[in-house]
């Protein structure tokens, strides 16, 4: 199993089990498609994302709907489709998960 895997499958998670790998696939596919650039700092990490019409709207209601499954996460998210950021914070006991979502969205988009 991987990271972005155990992130979905922490007790904190609410999402059901049967729609975990679709929500691990939409975060796959942004990361393969638009981060750029990945800066880890301590319990936040910061994306760069760049993308086509429509990115911004996409990250949002991403990240809108994780947050309502998994409560610890606080995403911001700035800028417009074609330089946006994203920053993911965590609790600091969340470190391990927030560490595995930074090596994923890295790892897929090199």
């Amino acid at each position: 199993m991987d990271g972005m895997e155990n992130l979905l499958n922490t007790d904190a998670c609410t999402l059901p089990t049967a729609e975990r790998p679709l929500r691990v696939a939409e975060f796959d596919a942004l990361f393969a498609s638009a981060v750029r650039r990945v800066e880890a700092r301590g319990t936040e990490v910061r994306m760069h994302l760049s993308g086509d019409d429509g990115l911004a709207d996409t990250v949002r209601d991403l990240t809108a709907r994780e947050t309502s499954c998994c409560s610890f996460f606080t995403f911001a998210v700035d800028g417009t489709d074609q330089d946006l950021t994203l920053d993911v914070s965590v609790p600091p006991a969340r470190q391990d998960i927030l560490d595995a979502l930074a090596d994923r969205a890295r790892e897929l988009s090199a």
